[in-house]
């Protein structure tokens, strides 16, 4: 697997991913904030591409399975935004691979901590590499899916 920048081309795939685990981790209302954020911050955007047959990554072939986000927060800080994995390519360290990347990143930027805005479904992830939950909104996102703000110390 890599993870390389977002491009334009993209776009369906992660919509499609986006897609894939609404309702289960997303309210169907935060597909027009996702689309908003890539339009925004395309640059700041991550994907990480399952790699094709032997040679292909050369050529660009492999498949996205996820994408994420480090955008710079307050001084210290830094934000995990828009957190994405494929169902069908989850429980293969994926998600694992993206928080070592994006503790990487915020450490660039000279963030301490990183902010995450979870949900009461993803937060156990986020808790097993270390967040601490700081609040929780009840609905927060949407209805039944409650807004869980986490932060994750980098020395942790």
């Amino acid at each position: 697997m890599t993870i390389r920048p977002f491009a334009g081309s993209d776009r369906a795939r992660m919509l499609a991913i986006f897609d894939a685990n609404t309702p289960a981790f997303f309210a169907v209302n935060e597909r027009t904030d996702f689309i908003a954020y890539l339009d925004r911050h395309a640059g700041l955007y991550a994907v990480c591409v399952r790699d094709g047959p032997e040679g292909a990554e050369a050529e660009g072939a492999g498949t996205v399975v996820a994408g994420f986000a480090v955008a710079p927060g307050t001084p210290g800080r830094a934000h995990l935004n828009w957190i994405l994995v494929d169902p069908a390519a989850q429980g293969g360290g994926i998600g694992t691979a993206m928080m070592t990347a994006a503790r990487d990143r915020a450490a660039k930027l000279g963030a301490a901590i990183v902010d995450i805005a979870a949900s009461q479904h993803s937060a156990p992830f986020f808790a097993r590499h270390g967040a601490h939950i700081l609040s929780r909104i009840e609905d927060g996102w949407g209805s039944g899916m409650h807004r869980v703000d986490m932060e994750l110390p980098l020395d942790a």
